[in-house]
């Protein structure tokens, strides 16, 4: 694996939840310095040296509701 992606999102109560594709890896923080650190965190625990990915790739999904 050469990369892997998190979807990053607000979550309701303030900070970001990160959720990899395809890796059962799920991380939160409540600022983007932390979040990454532990998204980074997270991929070194998941993986085995010879198998983590060498670019792990922060894709932001902002949801936003409009009136009618």
């Amino acid at each position: 694996m050469t990369e892997i992606i998190f979807l990053v999102e607000e979550a309701a109560e303030g900070g970001y939840i990160a959720r990899a594709l395809g890796v059962s890896i799920v991380t939160e923080a409540d600022d983007m310095a932390t979040l990454q650190e532990r998204v980074r965190d997270a991929v070194r625990c998941h993986f085995e040296n010879d198998e983590a990915p060498k670019v792990i790739r922060l894709h932001f999904v902002r949801e936003e509701v409009i009136p009618v």
